[in-house]
């Protein structure tokens, strides 16, 4: 789907060392309670990344199956789960073309604006479309996306962000273009490491991610036999989604066919 390779997988998980994912966890695990119509045990993940967000729907008590198209972010979460005695079940998989045993989970999840990947409308109706063949009847698919009105009006262009570790500074320049006629960011990633010594070292990645406006999304999930249950401001019951809003979490109901 992306590169999510070598170095850039190995420091991933600095970039979003603040990323808060065990509230966004607990209210996932919240919205499978209230809106699922059925108990909910095994679940899968698509685009499951380094495995952060699976590990803490463990904690549940969930059975988690995991995929991710990048073998190197694959191998980070697998090493996580192995150091927390994980049962997590990790598949390289890209979920546009899903290689899984023939069977139904529970619930699905979708997080970090993953779906966004899917760059046009039939690789959108697609996915939706194998994650309907992989649910059981009135399982949950959960999942985040780019909210346009936010990406529209809001983006930077250019951002620059630094960390530091034992031995060297990182700094991380991202550099986003919109393709406003196909709802496209393409954002170049130039990652620096700066040692100690004086000497340093770069790469580059080219992420390209759709954004959706909530009534488009509603429409894709209708027209692939979902009920759209809830729409939420990113993992928060409170706050209404706006167009200052980033991050939309979805919540929809598989239904039965035709």
């Amino acid at each position: 789907m992306s590169n999510y390779a070598g170095r850039y997988a190995e420091l991933y998980d600095l970039f979003y060392a603040d990323k808060p994912y065990a509230e966004e966890t607990r209210f996932v695990h919240q919205c499978i309670q209230e809106f699922g119509h059925h108990p909910t045990r095994e679940i899968l993940e698509l685009a499951c990344g380094t495995g952060r967000h699976a590990l803490e729907l463990e904690k549940f008590g969930y059975q988690i199956t995991a995929t991710d198209g990048s073998p190197d972010m694959l191998q980070v979460a697998s090493d996580r789960a192995a150091k927390n005695g994980s049962k997590i079940v990790f598949v390289a998989s890209d979920m546009r073309n899903l290689q899984l045993p023939s069977k139904q989970y529970d619930a699905a999840i979708c997080l970090f604006d993953s779906i966004g990947y899917l760059k046009t409308d039939d690789a959108v109706r697609n996915v939706l479309a194998e994650i309907w063949n992989y649910l059981r009847l009135g399982g949950l698919f959960i999942f985040e996306f780019w909210h346009a009105p936010a990406m529209l009006n809001q983006y930077s262009p250019v951002r620059v962000r630094r960390w530091k570790n034992s031995d060297c500074e990182i700094v991380r320049i991202s550099e986003t273009a919109l393709d406003r006629n196909k709802r496209l960011a393409n954002v170049d990633y130039t990652v620096y490491e700066l040692k100690k010594d004086g000497t340093y070292s770069s790469f580059r990645e080219t992420h390209t991610n759709r954004y959706f406006s909530v009534d488009e999304m509603k429409r894709f999930v209708s027209g692939a036999k979902f009920e759209p249950v809830r729409f939420f401001a990113g993992f928060n019951e409170q706050e209404q989604i706006t167009d200052d809003t980033w991050h939309v979490l979805a919540v929809a109901r598989k239904m039965s066919g035709p």
